[in-house]
């Protein structure tokens, strides 16, 4: 089975405190390769109040989180039984497993938070082949040539036309083959 990322409902204002029980069910129940990571989705706000200007953190998604995992009925349970978890979104109910986020709304979530749907550095290292999704290459595949984590960009050397060309994507434009 195949790592995803799916939305939990929790209770409201308690997103924190479930990723704290989730990430402690996980480690004492054995699951860390099924159940591998918790975000919150959270965006910062520049406030100016009384002329004084604050930075505000504030939850993208009130009473969501999402959840990295492999889809196995334990990981399931572990993670719809976690304290204040109220279900998973995209499941009908009566027992029926939920279905995942698509690449490009992983992307565009993690994305405004500075993160990357792929574990860059450990998951795709420079010589790995990967598929281009989004953008002029879409559908086309390459080589990683340099890999720069600040400005979450990568270096592939794609052919087009018979030539070998190197070109730059962004992390949110490719996925790893395998």
């Amino acid at each position: 089975m195949e790592k995803e990322w799916y939305v939990v409902n929790t209770y409201s204002g308690h997103e924190n405190k479930v990723k704290e029980k989730l990430e402690m069910r996980a480690s004492t129940m054995g699951m860390e390769d099924y159940i591998l990571r918790i975000v919150v989705p959270e965006e910062k706000t520049i406030e100016i109040k009384d002329g004084v200007q604050k930075e505000k953190v504030s939850k993208m998604f009130p009473g969501y989180i999402l959840v990295e995992m492999v889809m196995t009925d334990e990981a399931w349970f572990v993670v719809r039984n976690t304290p204040g978890v109220t279900g998973f979104i995209g499941s009908s109910g009566k027992g029926a497993k939920p279905f995942p986020l698509t690449p490009q709304e992983v992307d565009k979530i993690l994305g405004s938070m500075g993160l990357s749907r792929l574990d860059i550095g450990n998951e795709i290292q420079v010589g790995d082949t990967v598929k281009v999704i989004n953008g002029a290459f879409s559908n086309m595949y390459g080589k990683v040539k340099n890999i720069d984590l600040g400005e979450q960009k990568l270096e592939l050397a794609l052919d087009l036309f018979g030539q070998e060309t190197i070109v730059e994507v962004d992390f949110t434009e490719i996925e790893k083959t395998n």
